[in-house]
């Protein structure tokens, strides 16, 4: 997809018996989530940028109990971590970028979840959160 973001990094999962294919519009947001990763992996100084998360089937999103209404099911987020970064240097960092975000979240204090808009003529919400057992609140 990009040098350094791959279609099955991008959609691989620990449910390995359950379909994870994604459909064609899926896969272009996954080539436009990969290029705004490349842009992340800039910011952040080339720094590796490892990726837990990124689409999930319905099946694969019913199993980790996340929403429907997610955007890892459409292929718009990934969930990361960046060596030798906690997730809060993450957060800042793609804050203060000028980058294109939808959300950056600091989740649980262990990833980062980053996303881009659901559709390419969608401006970014710039939305940055934090959830963790305390619930969902501004990234501050």
């Amino acid at each position: 997809m990009t040098p350094h973001f791959t279609l099955a990094e991008l959609t691989v999962t620990d449910h390995r018996s359950l379909d994870n294919t994604p459909n064609a519009g899926e896969i272009e947001n996954l080539r436009r989530l990969a290029a705004f990763l490349e842009l992340v992996k800039d910011r952040l100084g080339g720094r590796p940028i490892m990726v837990n998360s990124a689409f999930r089937s319905k099946a694969v999103n019913d199993a980790v109990g996340s929403k429907d209404t997610s955007q890892h099911r459409l292929g718009c987020a990934a969930d990361i971590r960046v060596p030798g970064m906690t997730p809060n240097d993450v957060v800042r960092a793609v804050m203060a970028s000028g980058l294109a975000y939808d959300q950056v979240i600091r989740e649980f204090d262990r990833w980062t979840h980053l996303s881009i808009p659901n559709l390419p003529n969608l401006s970014p919400r710039k939305m940055a959160l934090i959830i963790d057992k305390a619930g969902t609140r501004t990234f501050a």
